[in-house]
């Protein structure tokens, strides 16, 4: 039998790329499938910046003072020949490429004062934005001349192979072609990218076209593609390029300012070259070599939510992959080391609850399986929020009662059909004890019953009204007791609505009473709730490191529940906590900190927070207490701080420390807005500094930018 592969502990080099076999969305998302139950909350900017912090804006790590203009080896285009005059194309072949984007990644981005707010997007007509942030520095809508990009464009817009890192389409980045009078009439222009209306320091979908017009642009083909094609788009994108420094102010300065070019070599000898520049095959499958953030935070969700037992023979997972198979300890490993589950039970919000006829027919398949082992059978139950108050019928109260007993009859007991299979895979002669006896199977040890798990496709939401429901019941437990001990004590991250508080604290007593651990004591039905629970609204803060929770000012403002959590230090970030004078007196003016003048609005930095931030989570981290960090809503400054901790605590790049932290975050969506996204991107540089490594970015901006923009997609449209 295989040995499990255990998840290694995190250390910087932690991360490696998921492996390509895995099912989970690759980079060609016409319409990505979103992690259920995820949302985008609104995150207010706050006042309008005062003019100090529009004149001061942020240091970058790590050369305060030093102001960096990226330097490229694509310009000036010398060397590269020159294949097209009128207008300039020049040539670039495989290995030319691969040290253009690697000399590239290890160059220091500008400083955030250099491209900010211009990155936002500064359309002449948008007022709303263009007062936001240049009320009397006109001079901000300039474009930066400190900042080059190489822009790798795929003729065919066929991005679901043959891929190269970071490569895009050229409808991205050029004006559609026009009709006119049955002929094709070029445009040669880039698309006016900055929004004309509305306000909003989150527009991660302009950053790829923006930064295409500051850029080199290389334009490849696959073997579909016929030359003439690739040839014709670099030509046009040349005559955009061109067009563009004209309509800039860059018209004074002399010379070409950005060259195209077109990859003279093969895609096959990128890809048979050049490996680590290969993002999908001439096949459409991923390499592994280049990191794709849907896959990330999919890999990322299985692990934290990866199967674990919370009572005796029962677990709580996501649903079964059989392509992606996780311990329960997080670490990937083979089939036939998973735990051999008998039965599933899926949480989802189409299912019914089941009634007596539906358990009947399972224990006679049960017990079927019991010969035949191959076959697992599966069982549906309503979701987290389905049993909704006050209009739930006594009905669903009985069925989520029998279910609960059904479940622990199954996982306490079995069959001796089941104990005779299980005792023979054990060992033809079984052991024997001290006296020269065979062991014992006790009748309420893991081994005599059947194994089930609980899942939904997360693996904390839908499942977690069950879940509760039956822990409840199976150690004769409270509501309030049950939320802290799975959490604390089970180690599971959940979410719950707030409908399932109202229910479960309802029916407790029912729930208690028939509890097979119920002593008769008439006080464990009906237990005094702590304070904590009434100002519970279903979520917990997240827990992102095990010393280090997320959460928003909701949580903050809820000291009796961080205590129980083991949380004792609360970092306000631009939000501060009001409480009570007594309970303020009770926590040591130390374990809190507060970050003030900072706003969620695009302008006011974090940077220069970060030393000091981190250092207090680490001192809370050697008393022994966690910390939560939070703002508002929980999901853009706190958030920021979270994913700095998490890159210089584990050693992660950027995109991998965001992805780490969204996937965690739960029920909601983290979205660090542009600015605090390209700090976190210059503080990567400052943590390679402090690790003595050399500088070599995973991925640049303009596809960070990219791959944000996709994932927020559709949960933007949900609404």
């Amino acid at each position: 039998m295989a040995a499990i592969l255990q998840r290694p502990a995190p250390l910087p080099d932690r991360a490696a790329t998921p492996p390509p076999q895995l099912s989970i969305n690759t980079s060609q998302r016409g319409t990505p499938a979103p992690i259920p139950n995820k949302h985008l909350p609104f995150c207010s900017p706050g006042p309008r910046p005062a003019s100090r912090q529009l004149d001061t804006p942020p240091a970058s790590p790590p050369s305060p003072t030093h102001l960096i203009e990226t330097t490229s080896l694509t310009y000036p285009p010398n060397g590269f020949e020159r294949v097209f005059n009128d207008p300039p194309v020049y040539s670039i072949n495989a290995d030319k490429l691969a040290q253009s984007l690697d000399f590239l990644a290890s160059q220091p981005l500008p400083s955030p004062k250099q491209v900010f707010p211009w990155l936002h997007g500064l359309h002449a007509e948008n007022q709303l934005q263009l007062a936001f942030f240049i009320a009397r520095k006109k001079s901000l809508c300039r474009t930066p001349k400190c900042i080059r990009g190489i822009t790798v464009v795929k003729a065919g817009s066929d991005l679901s192979h043959s891929r190269i890192k970071g490569a895009i389409a050229h409808e991205e980045i050029l004006r559609p072609l026009q009709q006119a009078r049955n002929k094709q009439v070029e445009e040669p222009e880039f698309l006016d990218s900055d929004p004309r209306d509305g306000f909003s320091v989150r527009n991660f979908q302009i950053q790829a076209c923006k930064m295409a017009t500051v850029s080199d642009i290389v334009v490849y083909g696959d073997h579909q593609t016929p030359r003439e094609e690739v040839v014709k788009l670099a030509k046009r994108i040349s005559r955009a390029q061109a067009a563009w420094q004209k309509n800039t102010e860059s018209l004074t300065t002399p010379g070409r300012l950005f060259n195209t070019f077109v990859l003279s070599d093969d895609y096959t000898v990128v890809e048979c070259d050049h490996p680590d520049l290969i993002q999908l095959d001439s096949e459409g499958c991923m390499t592994g070599k280049v990191m794709d953030f849907f896959h990330w935070e999919r890999l990322e969700m299985c692990s934290m939510s990866a199967p674990s037992e919370i009572a005796p023979n029962i677990w709580l997972g996501p649903t079964p992959d059989p392509n992606l198979q996780l311990g329960p300890n997080g670490g990937l490993c083979c089939n036939d080391n998973q735990p051999e589950f008998d039965l599933l039970i899926e949480c989802n919000d189409i299912a019914q609850i089941p009634d007596s006829k539906a358990f009947k027919f399972l224990e006679e398949q049960l017990e079927r399986r019991d010969v035949d082992e191959n076959v697992v059978h599966q069982l549906e139950f309503p979701g987290s929020g389905a049993i909704m108050p006050p209009t739930w019928s006594q009905a669903e109260v009985d069925g989520l009662l029998a279910t609960c007993e059904w479940m622990y009859k199954q996982a306490n007991s079995a069959s001796a059909e089941l104990n005779k299979r299980r005792d023979s895979k054990l060992s033809l002669t079984p052991p024997l004890d001290a006296d020269g006896d065979s062991f014992m199977h006790s009748s309420s040890g893991t081994d005599s019953g059947r194994k089930i798990l609980i899942h939904c496709t997360d693996g904390y939401t839908e499942s977690s009204l069950l879940a509760l429901a039956y822990y409840m019941y199976a150690n004769c437990v409270p509501v309030h007791d049950a939320w802290l001990q799975l959490h604390r004590e089970k180690g599971r991250n959940f979410f719950a609505y707030g409908s399932d508080v109202h229910l479960l604290r309802a029916i407790q007593p029912r729930l208690l009473q028939a509890s097979p651990n119920h002593s008769g004591d008439i006080r464990q039905l009906c237990p005094t709730p702590p304070d904590w629970l009434d100002k519970m609204d279903g979520s917990l803060p997240s827990r992102i490191l095990p010393y280090m929770y997320l959460g928003n000012l909701g949580h903050a403002n809820n000291p009796s529940l961080l205590e129980e959590l083991g949380i004792g230090q609360i970092l306000s970030v631009g939000e501060p906590v009001t409480w009570p004078t007594e309970t303020m007196e009770r926590w040591p003016k130390e374990n809190l900190l507060f970050v003030d003048k900072v706003q969620d609005n695009g302008v006011d930095p974090l940077t220069e927070e970060f030393g000091k931030c981190l250092e207090f989570i680490e001192n809370g981290r050697r008393k022994g207490t966690a910390t939560l960090v939070h703002c508002r809503v929980g999901v853009s400054r706190s958030a920021t701080i979270c994913i700095a901790e998490v890159m210089n605590e584990l050693g992660l790049s950027f995109p991998r420390a965001y992805c780490f932290v969204r996937a965690r975050r739960l029920n909601v969506i983290i979205q660090p807005h542009l600015r605090f996204s390209y700090e976190l991107l210059k503080w990567e540089e400052f943590q390679c500094q402090k690790r003595g490594k050399p500088l070599r970015r995973e991925l640049e901006w303009a596809t960070i930018a990219r791959e944000v923009a996709a994932m927020n997609k559709p949960y933007s449209r949900q609404g």
